[in-house]
């Protein structure tokens, strides 16, 4: 079984938009900080599921995002997600209390110092290279060790820094 998301790095005066996800019990992302975004509802497209979980967690109406990169993310045996990844560079709204967690904009030179997957390490370096469109495969331990990952179908190193 798999399943189809968006997430979303909205950026602003060098900053990203972060959601640290402290809410939900038996949550993969318990305790990370992560984008926006969400699971598709049926017939969504990636940008409608974009625009909409957007605005349902955090108030704002994005006017200006970019598809950047398709992200195949494996933890353990039963989680399989394909998620769609967008930066977005303008909106409009007020912001309101997202029911996942605390959103805060982080300067994206901290983003490499929070609690984030290891491979979002790899897509957030791949963002700052303006890399145009690329997929990337991760795949994680229960214990969240990133033991594989590949980018454009070419394995990559992992665990070495």
């Amino acid at each position: 079984m798999f399943r189809l998301s968006t997430l979303c790095y909205i950026e602003k005066d060098g900053c990203y938009l972060m959601l640290h996800r402290t809410v939900k019990e038996n949550d993969v992302n318990k305790d990370k900080w992560i984008g926006v975004g969400g699971h598709f509802e049926a017939r969504e497209s990636p940008e409608e599921c974009l625009l909409r979980e957007v605005k349902e967690e955090t108030g704002y109406t994005l006017t200006s995002y970019k598809y950047r990169g398709i992200v195949t993310f494996i933890y353990g045996e039963d989680i399989v997600e394909y998620m769609s990844l967008y930066t977005a560079d303008d909106f409009t709204g007020v912001p309101i209390p997202c029911n996942e967690g605390e959103l805060e904009w982080v300067d994206k030179r901290a983003v490499f110092s929070l609690n984030i997957w290891e491979g979002d390490k790899i897509f957030f370096r791949l963002l700052e290279e303006e890399r145009e469109f690329f997929s990337l495969k991760l795949v994680y331990d229960k214990d969240d060790t990133l033991r594989y990952a590949a980018l454009d179908g070419k394995p990559m190193e992992v665990g070495r820094r």
